[in-house]
């Protein structure tokens, strides 16, 4: 393949070996001035020393944006009232940042005049297909330099002579042989010693979340508040939503809520091991369908629940920017309208599970149709007509196969 023609080009880096070998690898191999972007979407002290690492390894340029509340507010909330799960047990924390950082990537393209982008995403991953969708929604001519798909450096080992070569500082070594993404929302750990899947991730590996086995012997009870589908307060105090989604992580992993050990399905078409600590979401998306179950009509909430599987793919796959995901956004935030009222949660030794619910402005629960004492409005003989009209056509059925055998 011949090689793009770049004048200027701005990296989504994270200072990680991957990006800081790419940093190096666009100077050496096309040129070319390169700014780099650096997100932070709630890494803690990852990022301290990221704007130092980057100009030694050669940047021109560098950016590092506080995106947390952003996140949060238009990323992970919407998502989140959709439910949205990947094949049962992933909560998208990788995939939901994806969009966000091309977004701004692509934003300080244009105020750079840079002519191209570029990632540390593999030919084998799921990334380069989020990042690539959505620089190519923001900019159809945008050119996209995916060094991965390009270099010779195919193994963990030839990067890391590359990086001797080049004198950049090794990460990872081998007290820690696995790769991590941290954001708000999650912390995932992928590789290494984790392609083993009959393997137990080791204790050590763990950030957020304490064994739930060393958890306190004390449940802690706690109540969320929602207003129109989003979390607003946590047992009584308003928080923004970066603020939330902190101070539950906080207190779901002091109790090791939130760990997921998954083998998925990548977009690419192969298996691979992601293992998670997600403890604020789990808390959260436990307590938004607490709240849902006694504010959201039947009907909307079981075809909304139907759309779910299709909402999340949307997502891992990288369809974030689509005009099917919008179109569904619409449909789900209308269902929201409703969504208003406090989930109470009881946290216990790595379970979160709901013990409370309910909704003073939009409650369906009514007990003067749900009580099994005595009632006033309710005809329980009613259901006999009711019973008879939908078991028709089993009836019908019933009679047909009935008159086959004679």
């Amino acid at each position: 393949m011949a090689k793009k023609e770049v004048k200027k080009i701005v990296l989504a880096y994270s200072g990680g070996l991957d990006t800081s070998i790419i940093l190096k690898w666009l100077k050496n191999e096309y040129g070319c001035e390169v700014v780099t972007f650096s997100a932070d979407l709630g890494q803690g002290d990852e990022l301290e020393p990221v704007r130092e690492k980057a100009f030694k390894t050669g940047a021109d340029k560098v950016y590092i944006d506080d995106l947390r509340e952003e996140f949060v507010r238009d990323f992970v909330y919407p998502m989140f009232r959709a439910n949205a799960i990947y094949e049962g047990s992933y909560l998208l924390g990788t995939s939901i940042a994806r969009p966000l950082i091309a977004k701004r990537q692509m934003e300080i393209a244009k105020i750079e005049g840079c002519d191209a982008v570029s990632h540390g995403a593999t030919g084998k991953g799921n990334d380069q297909v989020r990042f690539e969708l959505a620089y190519y929604h923001f900019n159809p001519g945008i050119t996209v330099v995916a060094p991965w798909r390009e270099w010779k450096l195919n193994s963990r080992q030839a990067l890391i002579n590359y990086a001797k070569r080049n004198d950049i500082p090794i990460p990872i070594t081998k007290k820690r042989p696995w790769s991590s993404d941290r954001n708000l929302l999650h912390i995932s750990f992928e590789g290494g010693i984790l392609e083993d899947t009959w393997l137990e991730p080791p204790e050590n590996m763990f950030v957020l979340t304490k064994a739930p086995e060393k958890a306190p012997n004390k449940p802690q009870y706690i109540e969320i508040e929602f207003e129109k589908g989003n979390a607003v307060a946590v047992d009584g105090v308003r928080m923004s939503p970066a603020e939330l989604l902190a101070h539950l992580n906080t207190i779901g992993g002091e109790h090791g809520i939130g760990r997921v050990d998954l083998l998925e399905n990548r977009s690419v078409g192969m298996k691979s091991r992601g293992v998670y600590e997600t403890p604020g979401g789990t808390i959260l998306r436990e307590a938004h369908m607490a709240v849902e179950q006694i504010t959201m009509d039947r009907e909307v909430m079981h075809l909304r629940d139907s759309l779910i599987p299709r909402y999340a793919e949307m997502i891992y796959n990288g369809y974030w920017f689509s005009p099917e995901r919008e179109m569904m956004q619409c449909l789900i935030d209308n269902s929201q309208q409703t969504v208003n009222g406090v989930a109470r949660l009881k946290l216990y030794k790595g379970h979160c599970r709901t013990v409370g619910r309910k909704s003073e402005s939009d409650s369906l629960f009514n007990l003067d149709f749900a009580t099994f004492e005595k009632d006033q409005v309710y005809n329980q003989a009613d259901a006999e007509g009711f019973i008879k009209l939908n078991s028709l056509r089993l009836r019908i059925r019933s009679l047909m196969l009935a008159n086959k055998k004679k």
